[in-house]
């Protein structure tokens, strides 16, 4: 079948990869015009872990992660106040579990499909028009093309779902906080290896030292800090983020001073994705645009790479019958998903706690890492994967 995907992040190549293997002709639709690699930090592991290795792809991603050994809390002088080591969540995924930052992943999986796959690169679908046996996809710049199926694959605020499902807002649940994050070289305070963060009521703010002198900046603020509508363009995020966090203390001067010398930020809401029908028709969604668990689920990655694989894996055992295979794809996924949903809003709140007393509790909470069954009741639930990946044979 020839499909459409549109996203060339990192389900998006996923699922072009496994069409590849059981037969099919995709072809991925990126709005921006060239592959996007860097991005922020992400933990993986779990089924995602379990997919790239059958992509015969985890040594090369295993060259790009770092080897946390420290969540470390700092207080606003830059002493310790808490924290645990990293080695909870290693004992937890049986040692299969890594940091990296997400483009440099999606730049994995791209280049395992860039040389096979049809990519079309800023561009943007315009109409979906299923007629049945197939679908007519118009695209902004190329004019109009047939599809036997169309995939959205392009993330929380999805276009294909806007397109066919309808209104962004009946999809997107607020989690209550906005994230921020760039790179910075030459910060002038490295820890090697260790996640720093500082916390006050609302506000989080945070740093890793990555290779070739870069430094990874997260900020975290609650919804109400932000005071006009969801900035888009450079200079108004930085001018945000100035309002927000210049009297924070710790180093947030010193993190805003590094962030005016960037060129890209990344700024948007902490959100779910909450579509109640996974596929219409000849469309389906996968990644961030079908569930996404937030980004301070620390999992969405992977869950995105077990959507992908579970699709192609459902298109190959039902004979390319798409109703059937968009049935059980849905069915297999949707409960799982849906419990990694309800514990990352729970794990949300730890993040950036909106008061004094809930910075307190969750600092004692992480002293309490060190013991595995306490460990095991405070994170568990968020750790560990109560799925078995099928194995279609492709």
């Amino acid at each position: 079948m020839k499909i459409a995907i549109s996203g060339a992040g990192v389900a998006g190549p996923c699922l072009a990869y496994w069409l590849l293997r059981t037969g099919h002709e995709p072809t991925l639709i990126e709005e921006s015009p060239e592959f996007r690699a860097g991005g922020y930090v992400i933990d993986f592991w779990g089924v995602g872990y379990d997919v790239a290795e059958r992509m015969g792809l985890l040594p090369e991603i295993l060259t790009h992660g770092y080897d946390v050994q420290e969540l470390r809390l700092v207080k606003e002088s830059g002493a310790r106040a808490a924290g645990f080591n990293v080695d909870v969540f290693r004992r937890l995924t049986h040692d299969r579990y890594t940091s990296l930052p997400r483009g440099e992943l999606a730049e994995v999986i791209f280049n395992s499909v860039k040389d096979k796959v049809r990519t079309l690169f800023g561009e943007t679908i315009t109409a979906i028009d299923d007629h049945g046996d197939g679908v007519s996809v118009s695209l902004k710049h190329g004019g109009t093309h047939e599809f036997d199926m169309v995939v959205g694959a392009d993330g929380l605020h999805s276009n294909v779902r806007h397109l066919v499902w309808g209104d962004q807002a009946s999809f997107e649940k607020p989690v209550g906080f906005h994230v921020a994050a760039f790179e910075c070289r030459d910060y002038p305070h490295r820890d090697k290896d260790v996640y720093v963060s500082y916390t006050k009521p609302g506000l989080s703010a945070s740093r890793f030292a990555m290779r070739d002198n870069r430094t990874l900046v997260l900020f975290i603020f609650e919804n109400e800090r932000l005071k006009a509508p969801l900035p888009h363009d450079l200079g108004t995020k930085k001018a945000a983020l100035w309002d927000i966090f210049e009297d924070m203390g710790w180093e947030a001067r010193e993190m805003l001073d590094a962030m005016d010398d960037t060129a890209e930020i990344y700024l948007d809401r902490v959100s779910q994705a909450d579509v109640p029908q996974w596929s219409k028709g000849r469309t389906v969604l996968i990644g961030d645009a079908a569930a996404c668990p937030s980004l301070l689920a620390g999992e969405g990655t992977g869950l995105a790479m077990t959507e992908a694989y579970l699709l192609a894996g459902e298109l190959a055992a039902s004979g390319g019958d798409i109703p059937a295979a968009f049935d059980a794809y849905e069915k297999r996924l949707r409960p799982f998903i849906e419990e990694k949903q309800k514990s990352a809003r729970a794990f949300a709140s730890s993040i950036a706690p909106k008061t004094e007393f809930g910075i307190w509790l969750r600092n004692m909470a992480t002293y309490l890492m060190v013991i595995p069954p306490l460990a095991d009741l405070l994170i568990g639930d968020t750790v560990k994967d109560d799925f078995d990946l099928p194995d279609y044979g492709i």
